[in-house]
Protein backbone atom coordinates (compact mmCIF):
# COMPACT_ATOMS: atom_id res chain seq x y z
CA UNK A 1 0.00 0.00 0.00
CA UNK A 2 3.16 2.11 -0.95
CA UNK A 3 2.91 4.20 -3.66
CA UNK A 4 5.66 3.68 -6.16
CA UNK A 5 6.86 7.35 -6.06
CA UNK A 6 6.84 7.89 -2.08
CA UNK A 7 10.43 7.55 -0.66
CA UNK A 8 10.39 5.28 2.44
CA UNK A 9 14.10 5.40 3.77
CA UNK A 10 15.69 1.16 4.34
CA UNK A 11 15.28 1.77 8.34
CA UNK A 12 11.80 3.50 8.78
CA UNK A 13 9.26 0.76 10.36
CA UNK A 14 5.87 0.80 9.22
CA UNK A 15 3.07 -1.45 11.02
CA UNK A 16 0.40 -3.50 9.12
CA UNK A 17 -2.09 -1.88 6.64
CA UNK A 18 -0.18 1.35 6.45
CA UNK A 19 -1.40 3.25 3.22
CA UNK A 20 1.80 5.67 1.95
CA UNK A 21 0.12 8.24 -0.76
CA UNK A 22 2.17 9.66 -3.59
CA UNK A 23 5.71 11.45 -3.24
CA UNK A 24 5.61 11.07 0.41
CA UNK A 25 8.68 10.85 2.05
CA UNK A 26 9.72 8.80 5.62
CA UNK A 27 13.05 9.08 6.46
CA UNK A 28 15.62 7.39 8.15
CA UNK A 29 14.33 5.57 11.46
CA UNK A 30 10.77 7.12 11.74
CA UNK A 31 7.94 4.47 13.35
CA UNK A 32 4.20 4.32 11.53
CA UNK A 33 2.29 2.37 13.69
CA UNK A 34 -0.99 0.34 11.96
CA UNK A 35 -3.26 1.46 10.21
CA UNK A 36 -2.16 5.02 9.36
CA UNK A 37 -2.65 7.03 6.21
CA UNK A 38 0.49 8.59 4.89
CA UNK A 39 -1.12 11.23 2.02
CA UNK A 40 0.85 12.48 -0.77
CA UNK A 41 3.93 14.90 -0.74
CA UNK A 42 3.21 14.23 3.26
CA UNK A 43 7.21 14.59 5.23
CA UNK A 44 7.77 12.45 8.20
CA UNK A 45 11.04 12.70 9.52
CA UNK A 46 13.24 10.43 10.93
CA UNK A 47 12.95 11.85 14.35
CA UNK A 48 9.32 10.59 14.75
CA UNK A 49 7.33 7.92 16.58
CA UNK A 50 3.34 7.14 15.47
CA UNK A 51 0.64 5.23 16.44
CA UNK A 52 -2.24 3.59 15.02
CA UNK A 53 -4.95 4.84 12.94
CA UNK A 54 -3.57 8.44 12.54
CA UNK A 55 -4.26 10.09 9.42
CA UNK A 56 -1.63 12.30 8.60
CA UNK A 57 -2.51 14.82 5.31
CA UNK A 58 -1.45 16.10 2.16
CA UNK A 59 2.07 18.21 2.71
CA UNK A 60 1.97 17.92 6.15
CA UNK A 61 5.71 17.84 7.63
CA UNK A 62 6.11 15.91 11.34
CA UNK A 63 9.56 16.05 13.15
CA UNK A 64 11.81 19.33 11.14
CA UNK A 65 14.21 20.57 13.47
CA UNK A 66 13.10 23.48 15.50
CA UNK A 67 13.08 26.90 14.80
CA UNK A 68 15.26 27.91 17.78
CA UNK A 69 18.03 30.09 16.45
CA UNK A 70 20.22 27.98 18.92
CA UNK A 71 19.54 24.57 17.84
CA UNK A 72 22.01 22.40 17.26
CA UNK A 73 20.74 19.76 14.63
CA UNK A 74 23.32 16.96 16.36
CA UNK A 75 20.84 17.21 19.39
CA UNK A 76 18.39 13.50 19.46
CA UNK A 77 14.94 14.84 20.28
CA UNK A 78 11.71 13.50 18.91
CA UNK A 79 8.03 13.75 17.91
CA UNK A 80 5.60 11.44 19.60
CA UNK A 81 2.26 11.34 18.26
CA UNK A 82 0.00 8.97 19.70
CA UNK A 83 -3.59 6.98 18.84
CA UNK A 84 -6.33 8.16 16.25
CA UNK A 85 -5.13 11.44 15.59
CA UNK A 86 -6.17 13.11 12.48
CA UNK A 87 -3.75 15.78 11.77
CA UNK A 88 -4.72 17.47 8.26
CA UNK A 89 -2.83 19.28 5.21
CA UNK A 90 -0.32 21.21 5.60
CA UNK A 91 0.21 20.88 9.07
CA UNK A 92 3.74 21.43 10.90
CA UNK A 93 5.41 19.70 13.69
CA UNK A 94 8.80 20.20 15.07
CA UNK A 95 10.55 18.37 17.24
CA UNK A 96 12.07 19.13 20.21
CA UNK A 97 14.94 21.07 21.05
CA UNK A 98 16.88 19.97 24.06
CA UNK A 99 18.35 16.36 23.72
CA UNK A 100 16.26 13.44 24.61
CA UNK A 101 12.76 15.93 24.42
CA UNK A 102 9.87 15.41 22.46
CA UNK A 103 7.15 17.25 21.28
CA UNK A 104 3.97 15.38 22.06
CA UNK A 105 0.21 14.97 20.59
CA UNK A 106 -1.53 12.18 22.38
CA UNK A 107 -5.24 10.47 21.62
CA UNK A 108 -7.50 11.25 19.54
CA UNK A 109 -6.94 14.91 18.53
CA UNK A 110 -7.76 16.94 15.52
CA UNK A 111 -5.35 19.27 14.42
CA UNK A 112 -6.96 21.24 11.09
CA UNK A 113 -5.43 22.28 7.73
CA UNK A 114 -1.97 24.64 8.22
CA UNK A 115 -1.77 24.16 12.41
CA UNK A 116 1.77 24.95 14.07
CA UNK A 117 3.04 23.19 16.43
CA UNK A 118 6.84 24.53 17.57
CA UNK A 119 9.08 22.35 19.56
CA UNK A 120 8.20 20.75 22.67
CA UNK A 121 4.68 21.52 22.30
CA UNK A 122 2.40 18.83 24.49
CA UNK A 123 -1.16 18.15 23.20
CA UNK A 124 -3.60 16.40 25.62
CA UNK A 125 -6.03 14.21 24.33
CA UNK A 126 -9.18 15.45 22.17
CA UNK A 127 -7.80 18.36 21.51
CA UNK A 128 -9.07 20.47 18.61
CA UNK A 129 -6.87 22.93 16.75
CA UNK A 130 -8.68 24.78 14.12
CA UNK A 131 -6.85 26.40 10.70
CA UNK A 132 -4.02 28.22 10.75
CA UNK A 133 -3.50 28.54 14.38
CA UNK A 134 0.22 28.73 15.65
CA UNK A 135 1.66 27.41 19.07
CA UNK A 136 5.10 27.84 19.91
CA UNK A 137 7.52 26.17 21.55
CA UNK A 138 6.78 24.79 24.66
CA UNK A 139 2.82 25.29 24.87
CA UNK A 140 0.84 22.95 26.54
CA UNK A 141 -2.70 22.20 25.50
CA UNK A 142 -4.97 19.98 27.94
CA UNK A 143 -7.96 17.62 27.37
CA UNK A 144 -10.65 18.99 25.13
CA UNK A 145 -9.45 21.83 24.64
CA UNK A 146 -10.60 23.76 21.81
CA UNK A 147 -8.40 26.30 19.83
CA UNK A 148 -9.99 28.22 17.19
CA UNK A 149 -8.79 29.05 13.72
CA UNK A 150 -6.00 31.40 13.55
CA UNK A 151 -4.92 31.62 17.42
CA UNK A 152 -1.56 32.65 18.21
CA UNK A 153 -0.19 31.17 21.36
CA UNK A 154 3.77 32.75 22.93
CA UNK A 155 6.40 29.95 24.07
CA UNK A 156 5.23 28.53 27.53
CA UNK A 157 1.47 29.41 27.71
CA UNK A 158 -0.69 26.61 29.17
CA UNK A 159 -4.41 26.05 28.21
CA UNK A 160 -6.62 24.41 30.64
CA UNK A 161 -8.71 21.41 30.15
CA UNK A 162 -11.76 21.93 28.26
CA UNK A 163 -11.18 25.46 27.52
CA UNK A 164 -12.04 27.29 24.39
CA UNK A 165 -10.59 30.17 22.31
CA UNK A 166 -11.93 31.96 20.14
CA UNK A 167 -10.92 32.79 16.64
CA UNK A 168 -8.19 35.25 16.11
CA UNK A 169 -7.03 35.07 19.75
CA UNK A 170 -3.56 36.00 20.57
CA UNK A 171 -2.19 34.74 23.91
CA UNK A 172 0.71 35.26 25.99
CA UNK A 173 -0.51 34.06 29.64
CA UNK A 174 -2.17 31.37 30.62
CA UNK A 175 -5.89 30.04 29.40
CA UNK A 176 -7.59 28.57 33.01
CA UNK A 177 -9.29 25.57 32.54
CA UNK A 178 -13.61 25.28 31.77
CA UNK A 179 -12.89 29.20 30.37
CA UNK A 180 -13.35 30.99 26.97
CA UNK A 181 -10.13 32.51 25.75
CA UNK A 182 -11.08 35.57 23.51
CA UNK A 183 -9.23 38.51 22.19
CA UNK A 184 -5.21 39.45 23.41
CA UNK A 185 -5.03 37.48 26.78
CA UNK A 186 -8.39 38.11 27.21
CA UNK A 187 -11.64 35.94 28.65
CA UNK A 188 -14.71 35.92 27.81
CA UNK A 189 -16.36 33.73 30.47
CA UNK A 190 -16.40 29.94 31.42
CA UNK A 191 -17.06 27.71 28.32
CA UNK A 192 -20.47 26.76 29.71
CA UNK A 193 -21.93 24.81 26.10
CA UNK A 194 -18.52 22.81 26.07
CA UNK A 195 -18.49 22.13 29.97
CA UNK A 196 -22.41 20.30 29.15
CA UNK A 197 -20.89 18.39 25.81
CA UNK A 198 -18.45 17.38 27.94
CA UNK A 199 -21.30 15.48 30.60
CA UNK A 200 -20.41 17.95 33.45
CA UNK A 201 -23.52 17.81 35.60
CA UNK A 202 -25.26 21.47 36.10
CA UNK A 203 -24.13 21.40 39.82
CA UNK A 204 -20.61 21.31 38.33
CA UNK A 205 -20.86 23.65 35.93
CA UNK A 206 -22.60 26.30 38.51
CA UNK A 207 -19.11 25.32 40.46
CA UNK A 208 -16.80 26.41 38.27
CA UNK A 209 -18.81 29.98 37.58
CA UNK A 210 -18.97 30.39 41.24
CA UNK A 211 -15.13 29.68 41.12
CA UNK A 212 -14.59 32.07 38.17
CA UNK A 213 -16.57 34.98 39.81
CA UNK A 214 -14.36 34.61 42.78
CA UNK A 215 -11.22 34.66 40.73
CA UNK A 216 -12.22 37.54 38.27
CA UNK A 217 -15.47 39.43 39.63
CA UNK A 218 -15.09 39.42 43.10
CA UNK A 219 -12.52 42.68 43.62
CA UNK A 220 -9.93 40.66 44.93
CA UNK A 221 -6.63 39.91 43.25
CA UNK A 222 -5.33 36.69 42.35
CA UNK A 223 -3.78 36.25 45.52
CA UNK A 224 -6.22 37.08 47.43
CA UNK A 225 -9.02 34.88 45.45
CA UNK A 226 -6.87 31.95 46.05
CA UNK A 227 -6.46 32.51 49.71
CA UNK A 228 -9.99 33.00 49.99
CA UNK A 229 -10.85 29.97 47.71
CA UNK A 230 -9.25 27.78 50.41
CA UNK A 231 -11.37 28.92 52.92
CA UNK A 232 -13.98 26.08 51.40
CA UNK A 233 -14.40 22.61 49.91
CA UNK A 234 -14.63 22.49 45.89
CA UNK A 235 -15.82 19.77 43.81
CA UNK A 236 -12.68 18.44 41.40
CA UNK A 237 -13.25 20.45 38.65
CA UNK A 238 -13.32 24.25 40.09
CA UNK A 239 -10.33 22.47 42.62
CA UNK A 240 -8.52 22.08 38.91
CA UNK A 241 -9.38 25.30 37.80
CA UNK A 242 -7.59 27.08 41.59
CA UNK A 243 -4.97 24.65 40.92
CA UNK A 244 -4.22 25.70 37.41
CA UNK A 245 -4.19 29.33 38.65
CA UNK A 246 -2.31 28.46 41.39
CA UNK A 247 0.34 26.91 38.90
CA UNK A 248 1.15 29.93 36.83
CA UNK A 249 4.23 31.18 36.22
CA UNK A 250 5.55 34.81 35.72
CA UNK A 251 3.59 35.05 32.80
CA UNK A 252 0.22 34.82 34.73
CA UNK A 253 -3.10 34.20 33.72
CA UNK A 254 -5.77 36.12 31.09
CA UNK A 255 -7.97 38.36 32.90
CA UNK A 256 -12.03 39.04 32.31
CA UNK A 257 -12.42 40.99 29.90
CA UNK A 258 -16.27 42.25 30.74
CA UNK A 259 -14.02 43.74 33.88
CA UNK A 260 -11.37 45.53 32.39
CA UNK A 261 -11.60 49.37 32.19
CA UNK A 262 -10.89 52.18 29.46
CA UNK A 263 -9.34 55.20 30.01
CA UNK A 264 -12.39 56.85 31.45
CA UNK A 265 -12.62 54.15 34.14
CA UNK A 266 -15.65 52.65 32.84
CA UNK A 267 -15.76 49.19 32.32
CA UNK A 268 -15.52 47.93 28.52
CA UNK A 269 -18.66 46.02 28.07
CA UNK A 270 -20.63 47.72 31.08
CA UNK A 271 -21.14 46.63 34.85
CA UNK A 272 -22.38 43.21 34.31
CA UNK A 273 -19.69 40.75 34.05
CA UNK A 274 -21.27 38.38 31.32
CA UNK A 275 -24.23 37.28 33.58
CA UNK A 276 -22.04 35.88 36.24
Amino acid sequence: MIHSTAIVHGGAHLGTNVTVGPHAIIDGSAQIGDGCTVQAHAVIGKNVVIGKNNLIGHGAIIGADPQDVGFNPEISSLVRIGDGNTIREYCTIHRGSAEGSATIVADHCFLMAGAHLGHNVRLGNHVVIADNSLLGGYVSVDDGAFIGSGCGFHQYVRVGRLSICQPGGAFSKDVPPCTVGAELNGLAGVNLAGLRQAGLLADHRAEIEQAFSLLFCSGKNVTQALAAARERPWGSEAQAFFDFVAGAKNRGICDFIAMRKDASGWRSYGEDPAGL
